[in-house]
């Protein structure tokens, strides 16, 4: 199995005070296959979002190496992140944060003119509600839609620039449990349709069946791997 991503050693700390520091993340070697959907499970304060913030190169490590296609991402630059963020990384979190003043619709597009999208903005924006489900509601402003739909809305937003990968930060702790299986079922049809690679934190054991791999963190540490 092809790997995308993949960390060695990685460490994560955080000064106290008086020379001291937190570690919140120790010897962290993961390997996320590509094309599959992996989540990070683990109780609140167990590392799950440090975590994937280095994966996605929001933050670098303290120690370790973190590897996309075989570029490290800990000898980048900041511009050099923010290239790569851009051109390779979506985004989906807790809370959907969509611009309320704008439908579903300029949501989505507005992301694709800010990605500098060199394709067809209006019809990647109405493809991408249309995959996950919105082809009628694309029109609608944020406040008419449900906050399953709302959800919904930020995947489209997340896949339309074409990244690579997406991270989703605990996407359906909000949502009740009926709704959120049903953007598990999004993001499986995602990965068949668009090719693309999901890491997801999620403290849900209701959703762990639907992953391709799993680890568990606690403490910081990766107790647990399937």
């Amino acid at each position: 199995m092809e790997n995308i991503l993949t960390t060695q050693g990685v460490k994560q700390a955080f000064p106290i005070g008086s020379g001291r520091e937190f570690v919140a993340l120790h010897n962290i070697n993961i390997r996320i296959p590509k094309g599959k959907l992996t989540m990070l499970r683990g109780r609140s304060g167990s590392g799950k979002t440090t975590l994937m913030n280095i994966l996605s190169a929001l933050d670098y490590p303290k120690e370790g190496t973190v590897v996309f296609e075989g570029a490290a991402l800990e000898q980048m630059n900041d511009h050099q992140r923010e290239e790569f963020r851009k051109n390779n990384v979506g985004f989906v979190f807790q809370s959907v944060a969509l611009i309320p003043m704008m439908t579903a619709y300029e949501n989505v597009e507005f992301l694709l003119r800010l990605a500098k999208y060199p394709g067809n903005k209006r019809a990647r924006a109405e493809e991408c509600l249309k995959l996950v489900g919105l082809g009628q509601r694309m029109y609608h402003m944020p406040q008419e839609l449900s906050g399953g739909e709302q959800q919904r809305v930020a995947i489209a937003r997340a896949i339309a620039h074409k990244p690579k990968i997406i991270f989703a930060d605990e996407p359906t702790a909000e949502l009740d449990t009926a709704t959120g299986l049903q953007v598990m079922k999004i993001f499986k049809e995602l990965i068949e349709k668009e090719g693309v690679t999901i890491v997801m934190t999620t403290h849900d054991m209701g959703l762990l069946d639907i992953a391709d791999c799993i680890y568990h963190l606690e403490d910081g540490e990766i107790v647990d791997e399937k």
